[in-house]
């Protein structure tokens, strides 16, 4: 199958609103570096957004997770238990601390972190008199709240932090239970935000820190600019990093937050879609979807109702041939060269989950004639992909 149209991405930025005139303010004004107004504009708001006291901007997600962990003090000869379904961000800064990743399997309703097996493992780590993890990373993948509740009581029970990757699902929401009505990334001891190019609202490259807590907030300041001192002499008092967001960036990322109800808006309507045309669909699965959360749909994820690698990769195959990117979803990072060996809990769920599911093209500038496309594409391309 060919097409002459043009590609459908899987996920671009929409960028409009204030953007050009606050890019050319700080062309105008000459604040380009990390010192200028839009920095802190764009923590300040960022904390507002989400429901946060406290927001530190910074260079990248995964530089955002690894200030997470630092302020944590974690370090060598640490236990970290973090999502195996998940981009390998999520478990690298983890080693960059000198810590051990525990990767965790998920469960098929929403695709995160299965909790039932993390507080197993902390009920038998005090069983067993065994020290508990430095800290549990809860990992909210492609836009779905993780099952957090059951994991945050565990983890006050036995003392753990728990670390929010909430890369993939800014404005993602807890409709019941304990949390309701509060958002992914201010439940947890701290948080990390990305702001690449692909996620819902970017920055160009970029990241945030989230906390309540005024002390880690001001360490991951001071860390991530080189653990500068006050004073006209540089003088530094532990090993930093160079992580600060640029005002430049910051500059986009506070016209972006501008337009975060409408960019929201617009994939919660993609997904409806998705989700009616795939109930025609034999075979296919819509993306997950608990009766306690309300997701953003980063990535729309369907999948196949019987795994099936081959079928999967077929059916990305034919979307390719009609102009149409689509992608696995992440490989469980067990499967991973680098983690290959690393230690595991729980079972194949991740597995399955790998061999079915598949993102289909999810930007918040998808027109209706594009998704029909996508919808029309997939139909005959998981027909053909049968045999």
């Amino acid at each position: 199958m060919s097409s002459s149209e043009g590609r459908i991405p899987l996920s671009v930025p929409s960028i409009g609103g204030n953007a050009a005139a606050y890019l050319q303010e700080c062309l105008d004004t000459n604040f380009v570096s990390s010192v200028g107004p839009f920095v802190e504009r764009f923590e300040r708001e960022f904390a507002a957004a989400v429901g946060a006291r406290h927001a530190v901007a910074c260079a990248s997600g995964t530089a955002a997770l690894h200030l997470a962990f630092l302020v944590l003090d974690v370090g060598p000869g640490d236990d970290v238990l973090v999502a195996d379904l998940t981009f390998v961000a999520s478990v690298n800064p983890i080693v960059y601390v000198g810590a051990r990743p525990i990767l965790v399997d998920a469960e098929p309703t929403t695709y995160d972190m299965d909790p039932t097996v993390v507080v197993a493992e902390l009920d038998r780590r005090a069983a067993a008199g065994v020290r508990q993890p430095a800290a549990i990373e809860i990992v909210h993948l492609v836009g779905h709240p993780a099952d957090i509740e059951p994991v945050m009581g565990a983890a006050d029970r036995y003392g753990v932090p728990v670390v929010e990757d909430a890369s993939e699902a800014l404005g993602a929401t807890y409709t019941e239970g304990a949390f309701a009505g509060r958002q992914v990334g201010t439940l947890g001891r701290i948080a990390a935000f990305s702001f690449n190019g692909n996620k819902l609202i970017t920055t160009g490259g970029g990241g945030m820190v989230v906390t309540d807590d005024e002390a880690l907030a001001r360490r991951a300041r001071h860390l991530s600019t080189q653990a500068r001192l006050p004073g006209l002499a540089y003088d530094h008092d532990e090993v930093g990093y160079n992580y600060r967001l640029s005002n430049l960036a910051a500059a986009l990322g506070v016209a972006q937050l501008e337009e975060l109800d409408r960019l929201l808006g617009a994939r919660r309507a993609i997904a409806a879609r998705y989700d009616a045309a795939i109930a025609t669909i034999a075979g296919l699965v819509p993306a997950p979807r608990a009766p306690w959360a309300d997701p953003t749909f980063w990535l729309y994820t369907a999948a196949l109702e019987t795994p099936d690698r081959g079928r999967r990769d077929r059916i990305i195959a034919g979307l390719a041939d009609a102009g149409i990117e689509a992608r696995p979803i992440w490989r469980p990072i067990h499967g991973t060269l680098r983690y290959a060996d690393a230690a595991r809990l729980g079972g194949p769920v991740a597995e399955r989950i790998f061999d079915a599911a598949l993102c289909l093209p999810s930007s918040s500038s998808l027109t209706g004639s594009e998704q029909d496309r996508v919808t029309d594409a997939l139909r005959a391309v998981v027909a053909g992909a049968a045999s």
